[in-house]
C-alpha cells in the first residue's frame, strides 16, 4: 500500500475529555459500541442509495448494499465494514476529529455519574463512534468515498491525537477495525456479536452478515431480519421490536412513551411509524435545527428530517414515512409544494393527535409526563394549524386558581365546572407562575369562586391570540377591557362609585396624565389598591413586555389604571390637598401596579426616592 500525506492531528479539548471518559469510566453497557457502528454503517448505505438516484455510477457496478461484522480471535480484533457512500479526507476530519460541534459539550454537561445511564447517552448526543474506545485501545478506519479514487486511513489510540494517511482502496465504503482491550475479549465470540446484533439492529433494512458458523464454510450468513420494520405486519411485531427500532432511529436511551404504526391505502399508499419520545431533546428550541421524520419512497431512503411531513408544533415526533407514490428523485423543494405530501402530512398529524388523545384518556400519568416535556410546543399548534385547532385545544393543560400546583386542567375540565351564569373561560397571563397566581386581577373572581386559568409560558400569549373560543365559550383575559357588572360584582355599582369619587379620579388622571390613558373605579379589586388594565382589543401588558424583550417595535400604549376606592390608601389620597405630596402618592400607586403585573419600572430610583420621602413624612407626622 502506498502512503502519502501522513499527518498527525490533535483532537479538540472536549473530544480529548470525552475519549478519556470512554476509556476509563463507561463500562456498564459496553455492547452499545456495536449498535452505534452498525447504525453508522446503515446510514452510509442509505445515503449512497439516495445519491445513486441521481448518479448511478456511484454504485460502481455493485448495488447490493450490506454490512459485515467479523471477529478475529488471533488478531484480537472486531471489524465492521460497509459498502456505503464512504468518506473523503475532509469528511473524516469533520466527522471523527472535530465532532465536538455536534453535541460533545452537551453530552459532557449531561453526565450524571451513573455509569449505565451515562453510557446510554452516547448515541443521543452524536458521539456514537467514540463508544468504540470503551472496548478498544486502538481504532482504525479505512474509507473511500464513492466518487473519489483515493482512500483515507484514520487511526487513534484515544489518547489525544489521531493520524491520517492516504491509502489505496479498491472498494468504496468504510471499514472500522477495533483492537480490543484485554478486558473486552468477550466480544471476540461470534455468538456474543450475533446476540448484540439481533437485540439492537434486527430491524435494519439491510443485511448484516457474519461468517458462517458451519465448520469449514467460508460463506457469510445474514444475522438480522433485514426487513424494514414498518413494512412488517403489526401482529408479527412485539413492543421490544418497536422500541429497538426507535432507539436505532433516534439514539434515545429511553423507551418511547407511545407509537402508532399504520398502512394507508386508497388514492395513495404509504406507511407511517411515528413515535412520541419520553423526553425532550436538548436542542428542542434551536430554530436553526431541521426537524421532521425520515422519508422513504418504496423502501428507499430519501432524506432525514423531512420537516415538510410534520408541522413545527409536532417537531418532537420521530419516525418514518414510506410512500409508494412519490418519485424517487423527490427533493426538499419538491416536497414544499406537493399535493401528495400535503395529504400524507395531514394523515400523519391526525394519527399523532389520535395517539395523544388516547394517551390523555387512558394513560393520564404518561400524558402528564408528556405535557411536562412538550406542552409548550403543543401550545404553538392552534396558531400554526387552524384546521386542527379544536382537537389541539382539547389536549392543552393549564394551571388554574383551583389547581395552582401544576398544569393539569384541560379546557373541557374547566367548561364542565363553570358556574351556571358564567359567560367565558377566564385566564390571566404573566411572566411567571407566581405573578399570575398573585395577580390583583383575580381578587373579585376568587371572591365569587370563579376559576381562572394561570398562563405563564411565553407561548401563552401567542396561544390565546389564536384560540378565541372552546366549545362555544369565549376565552377572556381578566386583565383586559372592562368587566360586566354581572360577571364578578354582585354588590357594587361601579358607576355610582365613580360618581362618588369623581374628584379623586380627576385628580389622579391629572397627576398620571403621562403614564395612563384613564383612571377608573375597578370591579376587579377587593384587597389591592390598584391594578393596570389593557384595552379589550389592544395588546396585553404582558405581550407588550415580551415583544420589547424580543427587540420588537411596540407602539406606545398607555394602560388604564383601575383603583379600589375602599382601600385605605385611596381613602388617604382622597383626604390629601393638591400638590407635590399627592403627585408622589399617585405615582407610587401607579408604580406598585406596574410591579404587581411583573413589569419593570421606567425609573426605579425615582420610585425608591418617592417611597422613602413618603415614609419619612408619615414617620414624622
Amino acid at each position: 500500500m502506498a502512503k502519502a500525506n501522513v499527518e498527525t492531528r490533535h483532537f479538540e479539548a472536549e473530544v480529548q475529555q470525552l475519549l478519556k471518559l470512554m476509556i476509563h469510566s463507561l463500562y456498564s453497557n459496553r455492547e452499545i459500541f456495536l449498535r452505534e457502528l452498525v447504525s453508522n454503517a446503515s446510514d452510509a448505505c442509505d445515503r449512497l442509495r439516495f445519491a445513486a438516484l441521481k448518479d448511478d455510477t456511484l454504485l460502481e457496478g455493485d448495488g447490493e448494499l450490506e454490512i459485515r461484522v467479523e471477529a478475529d480471535k488471533d488478531a484480537g480484533t472486531v471489524t465492521v465494514s460497509d459498502n456505503g457512500i464512504g468518506m473523503s479526507r475532509q469528511e473524516v476530519i469533520d466527522n471523527l476529529g472535530t465532532i465536538a460541534r455536534s453535541g460533545t459539550r452537551r453530552f459532557l454537561d449531561s453526565l450524571s455519574g451513573d455509569q449505565k445511564k451515562d453510557a446510554q447517552l452516547i448515541g443521543q448526543f452524536g458521539v456514537g463512534f467514540y463508544s468504540s474506545f470503551i472496548v478498544a485501545d486502538q481504532v482504525s478506519v479505512e474509507t473511500r468515498r464513492a466518487d473519489e479514487k483515493a482512500g483515507v486511513r484514520w487511526s487513534s489510540d484515544g489518547t489525544g491525537s489521531y493520524t491520517l494517511e492516504e491509502i489505496e482502496r479498491e472498494s468504496r465504503g468504510t471499514t472500522v477495525t477495533l483492537q480490543l482491550r484485554d478486558d473486552a475479549v468477550e466480544f471476540l465470540e461470534p455468538a456474543r456479536l450475533r446476540h448484540i446484533i439481533r437485540r439492537y439492529s434486527d430491524h435494519i433494512g439491510l443485511p448484516i452478515l457474519m461468517p458462517s458458523e458451519k465448520e469449514g464454510s467460508e460463506a457469510w450468513e445474514k444475522v438480522n431480519e433485514a426487513a424494514a420494520l414498518w413494512t412488517r405486519p403489526k401482529e408479527s411485531l412485539k413492543d421490544e421490536d418497536y422500541q429497538g427500532f426507535y432507539q436505532h432511529l433516534s439514539h434515545d436511551p429511553e423507551a418511547p412513551l407511545a407509537w402508532t404504526h399504520n398502512h394507508v391505502e386508497g388514492r395513495q399508499s404509504y406507511s407511517l411509524l411515528l413515535y412520541i419520545p419520553s423526553r425532550a431533546p436538548f436542542d428542542l428550541w434551536d430554530r436553526e435545527r431541521r426537524r421532521g421524520v425520515r422519508l422513504y419512497v418504496r423502501r428507499v431512503f430519501i432524506m432525514d428530517e423531512a420537516e415538510q411531513l410534520m408541522p413545527a408544533w409536532l417537531r418532537f415526533v420521530r419516525g418514518v414515512v414510506d410512500s409508494d407514490d412519490l418519485p424517487l428523485n423527490v427533493s426538499r423543494e419538491i416536497l414544499q409544494d406537493n399535493r401528495l405530501v400535503r395529504s400524507i402530512r395531514a394523515g400523519a398529524v391526525k394519527k399523532v393527535l389520535g395517539l395523544l388523545e388516547d394517551m390523555a384518556r387512558n394513560r393520564p400519568e404518561d400524558y402528564a409526563r408528556f405535557w411536562d416535556e412538550f406542552g409548550q410546543v403543543i401550545k404553538e399548534g392552534p396558531a400554526e394549524d387552524p384546521e386542527n385547532a379544536e382537537r389541539i385545544a382539547g389536549l392543552l393543560r393549564f394551571a388554574s386558581t383551583r389547581h395552582p400546583d401544576g398544569q393539569t386542567v384541560s379546557l373541557k375540565d374547566y367548561v364542565d365546572r363553570m358556574q351556571p351564569d358564567q359567560k367565558a373561560i377566564y385566564y390571566v397571563t404573566a411572566d411567571s407562575h407566581a405573578t399570575a397566581l398573585n395577580s390583583p386581577h383575580l381578587e373579585a373572581f376568587r371572591k365569587k369562586d370563579i376559576e381562572v386559568l394561570l398562563l405563564s409560558d411565553r407561548v401563552d400569549e401567542w396561544l390565546v391570540a389564536h384560540l378565541p373560543e372552546f366549545e362555544g365559550k369565549t376565552l377572556k383575559s381578566v386583565a383586559q377591557g372592562d368587566l360586566d357588572a354581572d360577571e364578578v360584582d354582585d354588590d357594587k355599582d361601579a358607576e355610582q362609585q365613580a360618581e362618588a369619587h369623581k374628584d379623586l379620579l380627576e385628580r389622579l388622571n391629572k397627576a398620571l396624565d403621562e403614564q395612563v390613558k384613564e383612571v377608573r373605579v375597578s370591579r376587579r379589586l377587593v384587597d389591592s389598591p390598584a391594578c393596570l388594565v389593557a384595552e379589550q382589543d389592544g395588546i396585553s401588558l404582558n405581550l407588550q413586555r415580551l415583544l420589547k424583550e424580543a427587540g420588537q417595535s411596540v407602539p406606545e400604549l398607555r394602560p388604564i389604571l383601575e383603583v379600589n376606592p375602599d382601600h385605605p390608601l385611596l381613602t388617604r389620597l382622597s383626604s390629601m390637598d393638591e400638590g407635590e405630596t399627592f403627585a408622589d402618592w399617585a405615582r407610587v400607586l401607579f408604580d406598585q401596579a406596574v410591579l404587581a403585573e411583573g413589569g419593570q419600572l421606567d425609573d426605579p430610583a425615582g420610585f425608591v426616592r418617592r417611597l422613602n420621602t413618603m415614609l419619612v413624612r408619615e414617620a414624622n407626622a
